[in-house]
């Protein structure tokens, strides 16, 4: 999961959502669950699977400090738990279940996506692979609620089951923010290979920043490679905000003209030209060789033979989640100077 810096111009709350519905429990979550495994960590929180013990219902447990480095972050926690109230009828997005406090954390009861990361799946199968698919419907229902994710990557899309694989569910809001409740909102906040360019350049964000992302992975989903990571960081950042995109035939040898007329929507610098087409995405779902699921389709889409997507490469030695710093970026973006910003996961 990613952390971020709210730039002091921002404020505190800008963005966020301020009251939730779930009541938050003080009594020991040791007599209701049963806590049988580590799903995944960050610096600030920890994923748990336990399994309530009256019905063997399994959830993911999600920690979450109430301070981070000597500051109350209790409202970042309420307003992850809001985002996901609001997103409640969203099929695409994991379900809250219940929230307790401890001493030290908040604890949100998640829907448990056994399945496990996408591109785990689609590692762990090989090219014999034949359903992967991802989705953008989800995203599309939160623009509609006026919500932005703003941490979209492989990481927090999940399956809900593996084996035949399952429904996509979208998991961690901790970055996403309401827009439209107090004017433009600027910050600096997301994970450096998927981030948009109006990130980096301390432009305004709209619904159009989660597209850029959406089109990261259709690109990654594809190709099997990472649009603009970087052999270092300062390089990550300046590919994307340079929109250095390689379409080559040798990228893109066993891929439709439609399918990469979908991603170069998606990626374009000028984010008022990222939207959603229809007639477009229809098109590309009907491409055989379309290995993309179509922005708001809300269906699934299968592989009917062809080539399969290639394990996603970075140039790293394998698929990690190394810790990275926006420090080097502030010499050259614009606006105002930045602190460190630091990335997890």
């Amino acid at each position: 999961m990613s952390r971020r810096r709210l730039d002091s111009r921002s404020g505190p709350a800008a963005g966020l959502l301020c009251e939730c519905q779930t009541p938050i429990s003080t009594e020991p979550m040791e007599s209701v669950y049963e806590f049988t495994g580590e799903l995944g960590r960050g610096k600030f929180a920890v994923v748990k699977r336990c399994v309530e013990k009256a019905t063997g219902k399994v959830f993911a447990a999600k920690f979450l400090r109430k301070r981070r480095r000597g500051r109350d972050c209790r409202a970042e926690v309420i307003h992850e738990m809001a985002v996901l109230e609001t997103a409640r009828n969203n099929a695409r997005v994991v379900n809250l279940h219940a929230a307790y406090e401890t001493d030290h954390d908040i604890v949100l009861m998640l829907e448990y996506a056994a399945g496990g990361e996408i591109f785990d799946h689609s590692a762990a199968r090989g090219p014999d692979h034949q359903t992967h698919q991802t989705d953008s419907g989800g995203v599309h229902h939160l623009h509609q609620s006026s919500l932005v994710h703003l941490d979209l990557k492989p990481q927090n899309i999940l399956l809900t089951c593996l084996s035949p694989p399952g429904d996509i569910k979208i998991v961690d809001f901790g970055l996403a923010r309401r827009l439209g409740a107090v004017g433009e909102l600027r910050e600096i906040l997301g994970t450096p290979e998927y981030v948009a360019p109006e990130i980096l350049n301390y432009e305004p964000i709209t619904t159009a920043t989660d597209l850029w992302s959406v089109g990261v992975i259709t690109y990654m989903l594809v190709t099997g490679e990472s649009p603009f990571v970087g052999d270092d960081k300062q390089e990550t950042y300046l590919n994307v905000s340079q929109v250095n995109v390689d379409y080559s035939m040798e990228a893109f040898s066993r891929v439709s003209e439609l399918a990469v007329d979908f991603i170069r929507k998606l990626l374009g610098q000028a984010h008022r030209c990222r939207v959603y087409e229809p007639p477009l995405a229809v098109a590309a779902v009907s491409e055989p060789r379309a290995r993309i699921h179509p922005l708001c389709s809300g269906e699934k889409l299968r592989h009917q033979g062809g080539p399969q997507p290639r394990t996603p490469r970075t140039r790293r030695t394998s698929w990690s989640r190394p810790t990275r710093t926006l420090k080097s970026f502030a010499l050259t973006r614009k606006g105002p100077p930045l602190e460190t910003v630091t990335f997890e996961k």
